[in-house]
């Protein structure tokens, strides 16, 4: 099997496993969130984070028992005689949204080679009914309502640009967000603040925002979404953190390393 035909394979195994993380989101039930803290105020999980990571899991591993799978609630599992391929997903991005049922939260799952390189991601965000998605060298695309558009990113130099952003749980983290968002908008019309790293990275894709640049991010967060905003023809900056094969980064090193998309114009906008 070539490349192209092995990346399509993952692509696939991509979407069902996505598709079935967003299926236990749209079973939504207010009643049953059994919400708890995982310890920075503000950074929830609930039962559905769990669940919707075990349906993800149990995706993959039907379709490729051999490979490596990162999660955000149950950390790594190698098995015993791995392909090199490693998954990287985070069930319940936006799971504050999630929980005071505000419709920007998403299933997000990747995978790279053995090189760390990202070869398919998927974005499925079940209360906005969209699928946001791409495979390395096949472009990004969007499904809604039936339709598939491909996503070429936000209209260059247009009036009143918008920068997407997000802010730390940590308030001394934040408070310097907070002094440098001025700065950081010269040359913009307007700022949001989503709640989902994942579909501000695939809100640039489709052009809704003109870029998006934040601090602290993990791997899981952006896995999908930078590659899907950069198989739209955008710029993407992605952190170059410690993998979580190697127990993952340092909190100094992840809440210092910017993630960031947009137009080749707007690069140089963010902090280095």
């Amino acid at each position: 099997m070539n490349q192209q035909d092995r990346t399509t394979e993952l692509l696939a195994v991509a979407r069902q496993a996505a598709a079935a993380g967003a299926a236990v989101l749209a079973s939504r039930n207010g009643e049953t969130l059994d919400v708890s803290n995982k310890g920075d105020a503000g950074d929830w999980v609930t039962a559905f984070d769990v669940a919707a990571e075990n349906a993800v899991r149990d995706a993959i591993t039907a379709a490729r028992p051999q490979d490596t799978i990162t999660g955000e609630e149950h950390g790594t599992t190698r098995p015993a005689a791995p392909t090199g391929y490693r998954w990287s997903i985070d069930p319940l991005d936006g799971t504050t949204n999630f929980i005071r049922n505000i419709v920007y939260y998403a299933t997000s799952v990747a995978v790279a080679d053995s090189d760390g390189v990202w070869l398919a991601g998927v974005v499925n965000a079940p209360a906005l009914g969209r699928v946001y998605y791409a495979a390395r060298g096949q472009g990004a695309w969007l499904e809604e309502g039936g339709r598939v558009t491909r996503l070429q990113g936000p209209v260059p130099d247009r009036a009143g640009q918008i920068l997407a952003t997000g802010f730390s749980y940590d308030p001394a983290v934040r408070s310097e967000q907070a002094a440098l968002l001025g700065s950081l908008m010269d040359g913009f019309a307007d700022v949001r603040r989503l709640g989902s790293a994942a579909l501000d990275l695939c809100m640039v894709a489709d052009g809704t925002h003109d870029a998006y640049g934040e601090r602290g991010l993990n791997e899981h967060d952006f896995s999908a979404g930078a590659l899907i905003a950069e198989e739209a023809g955008c710029w993407v900056r992605r952190p170059r953190l410690a993998s979580p094969l190697d127990g993952g980064p340092a909190d100094e090193d992840r809440l210092a390393a910017w993630t960031c998309a947009g137009t080749l114009a707007l690069s140089g906008k963010f902090p280095l």
